[in-house]
């Protein structure tokens, strides 16, 4: 399964959750990226590697990318983590495209760039791919 996790900036919560995804579902295809540009090709924000890393989740590697048309057929899943990226997201859909596009909790993952809020996002994002983690392998026993 091939699976995109989107945010704005593509430098806190989206590259978080392809982190914990990756430590989780290794043999899952991840990637991330930000519905905006201004951060193309920056590494994720530095007090988010640094609360990731405390959980021993390293970011390091993660360069920031745009969500692109093409995502769409990339991707078997898309993954938002708060409603305006859906919606943003949604409005970039082509024509006939089905790919599935959800939030990654059942509430908008707070920005932690902004709410200065790392552990909190971390603890939300989580819970979230456990959860989304049993979805998928319930997904491949069908």
């Amino acid at each position: 399964m091939r699976v995109v996790f989107v945010c704005l900036g593509n430098i806190c919560r989206s590259p978080a959750a392809e982190g914990i995804m990756r430590a989780l579902a290794p043999d899952l295809t991840l990637d991330s990226a930000g519905t905006g540009g201004w951060h193309v090709g920056d590494p994720p924000y530095g007090p988010m590697q640094a609360a990731a890393e405390a959980r021993g989740i390293d970011l390091s590697t993660l360069r920031a990318r745009q969500f692109a048309v093409s995502d769409f057929d990339d991707f078997d899943l898309i993954i938002a983590m708060d409603r305006q990226n859906k919606a943003d997201i949604a409005r970039l859909r082509p024509s006939g495209n089905a790919t599935p596009v959800r939030l990654m909790a059942d509430m908008d993952v707070p920005d932690p760039y902004y709410s200065r809020d790392f552990e909190g996002a971390l603890d939300i994002i989580e819970v979230a791919a456990m959860r989304l983690l049993a979805d998928i392998s319930r997904t491949r026993d069908l």
